[in-house]
């Protein structure tokens, strides 16, 4: 495989994880946490549901899911939830640097 194919497939990659969005049941089956945590963490500001509108089913893009699972292992290492969310905020910084740095190549 020449490294245009490779690029070409990396830029596949990164439309269709833009454009992949769930909601909150998939997101507690993929990551195994209730959705009721999950709903905790949205109101607490930890993780952003796409569905602005009330009473609207919460739908979760694939950072947010992400973010889920990097809390989630942290919370098993024994974090609290608020340095759980700031290690990972700071971890998914870096994450979305180096995945620009890739984009641009």
């Amino acid at each position: 495989m020449s490294k245009s194919e490779t690029s070409n497939d990396l830029s596949f990659d990164f439309d269709f994880l833009d454009k992949l969005v769930v909601g909150i049941g998939e997101v507690s089956q993929i990551t195994g946490i209730p959705p009721r945590q999950i709903r905790y963490w949205e109101e607490k500001g930890i993780i952003k549901s796409l569905t602005e509108e009330e009473g609207k089913n919460r739908r979760y893009n694939y950072e947010n899911i992400k973010r889920m699972l990097l809390i989630k292992e942290l919370l098993d290492e024994g974090y609290t939830l608020d340095a759980s969310a700031e290690k990972v905020k700071k971890r998914m910084e870096m994450i979305e640097e180096t995945l620009n740095k890739l984009k641009n190549k």
